[in-house]
């Protein structure tokens, strides 16, 4: 059995958004929310590691070209994301509360058909130095 091996891919972008639920009153929102609710949005500097887990390939000796990879984020991710307010500039979040949570569900969902089968993914997504996220979750 060959062995298996991860490479990271560590990117950043910076975007606004707005924690906010229409189904709840201001108050509501607030209380929830709080800051993250401000009506004129807030931004985040977002550090984004993409992490790529298999097998080496033998003709290459490479898991993934990081080249490749970067180009593949940049394309999918950076491009849609970076500098935008994603409540209003993004149609990934016109439904979807723009929570850490869901920006990296969104960011899998994205690469996820861009990377080879064979070969796991996970996101790594930091709101602040303190918050982070990933998914999906390894369970073992």
């Amino acid at each position: 059995m060959k062995e298996m091996v991860s490479v990271y891919r560590k990117e950043h972008f910076n975007a606004a958004h707005r924690l906010h639920n229409d189904a709840w009153d201001e108050a509501t929102n607030d209380k929830i929310f709080g800051k993250c609710n401000n009506p004129n949005y807030h931004g985040h500097n977002y550090e984004l590691i993409i992490k790529i887990t298999g097998t080496i390939n033998d003709s290459t000796g490479f898991l993934i070209d990081l080249k490749e990879l970067s180009d593949i984020i940049e394309e999918n991710v950076l491009q849609k994301f970076d500098h935008k307010n994603l409540n209003v500039d993004c149609k990934e979040f016109k439904n979807l509360n723009p929570t850490a949570e869901n920006i990296a569900i969104v960011i899998y969902q994205l690469l996820r058909p861009k990377i080879e089968k064979d070969l796991d993914i996970q996101v790594r997504l930091y709101e602040t130095e303190r918050n982070f996220v990933e998914y999906p979750v390894s369970l073992h």
